[in-house]
């Protein structure tokens, strides 16, 4: 067997993805064509974007190099503001750093989507532009619950609409001891669901049938993204992103199937969420009935107190 090229060398596939990689001058390479493939995607998707297959690979061994810090920094952020969940008005969370192949499609997705306001990512500043490198999901039983953690999140953090970021380059902070709600709160929520957000206090986006709330926190100089939903909406979102999007968004079939369990998962919310106003109604019920029982007790005691006094005159 031929040793390998001390300057190009087949390595293992990354571990993330299973994609293989070229090992260049140090650099891991992703293959791109087994990219292509694994995120379905066409030469003339990736050609539109205008960014090159080097510049690529270099965001890609460049966030390789900060995973294991981002780790570390989502971490702390669950054990600082999350571990304490009735505190933090929630049912439960999880967290996770970006796959780094998600990454990069998501760079050349964004670059075709909003061309002008990608412009400038590049290999020393890709951070300052994606917000979900550390992501993190917190988890509620009634879709209603979600003002608690708003509550929450919007005491324990900085909420000043003069921080918001407007432009990712110009606009970001580089004091890593600031931490702050670096956008405005805003919820996706699908037409026909219950009215219960307040529009003075989130963003309400009506447009499809995706469900969560979303909040861009500044922390330890990194954005880490929070995405709120009830137990039911994590199903569907997990199920739909594992096989429709984004890389099978144009199925048909795929869509339709989606859109069914989506309905599902928004009929068993209000389920949960009519159970819990029933629930209240029959402890108030039962409360109201304690009370007038407890009070005719209380009549029928003192009007035979009141025969024995008369009695006893």
């Amino acid at each position: 067997m031929g040793t390998a090229s001390a300057d190009k060398r087949l390595v293992q596939g990354d571990s993330h993805t299973g994609i293989p990689q070229i090992q260049e001058r140090g650099i891991a390479m992703i293959n791109r064509e087994a990219f292509f493939r694994e995120y379905n995607m066409e030469q003339e998707e990736f050609e539109a974007a205008g960014i090159s297959w080097e510049e690529l690979a270099a965001i890609y061994d460049n966030y390789l190099s900060m995973e294991e810090e981002l780790k570390s920094i989502g971490k702390d952020f669950v054990n600082d503001y999350l571990y304490d969940i009735e505190k933090a008005g929630i049912h439960s969370y999880r967290y996770r750093t970006k796959d780094p192949g998600h990454l990069l499609e998501k760079i050349i997705r964004k670059r075709n989507e909003h061309p002008e306001r990608f412009a400038r990512i590049d290999r020393t500043n890709f951070y300052k532009y994606i917000t979900d490198l550390i992501g993190i999901r917190v988890f509620f039983l009634y879709r209603e619950d979600w003002i608690y953690f708003h509550r929450y999140i919007t005491t324990v953090f900085e909420n000043d609409p003069g921080l918001y970021v407007e432009n990712r380059i110009d606009d970001f902070d580089e004091d890593k001891s600031h931490y702050y709600i670096a956008e405005r709160p805003k919820v996706y929520r699908r037409n026909g669901d219950s009215r219960i957000y307040d529009e003075s206090l989130i963003d309400i986006k009506s447009d499809g049938i995706y469900r969560s709330l979303h909040y861009i926190i500044k922390y330890k100089g990194y954005y880490v993204e929070i995405q709120g939903r009830t137990l039911f909406e994590e199903g569907w979102s997990e199920i739909d992103h594992d096989i429709v999007y984004p890389y099978f968004k144009d199925d048909v079939m795929l869509k339709d199937f989606s859109t069914l369990l989506n309905r599902l998962s928004g009929m068993a919310d209000e389920m949960s969420s009519y159970f819990r106003r029933m629930r209240s109604a029959k402890e108030e019920w039962e409360r109201q009935i304690e009370e007038a029982e407890s009070k005719g007790k209380t009549e029928r005691e003192d009007r035979q107190n009141d025969q024995i006094c008369e009695n006893g005159g």
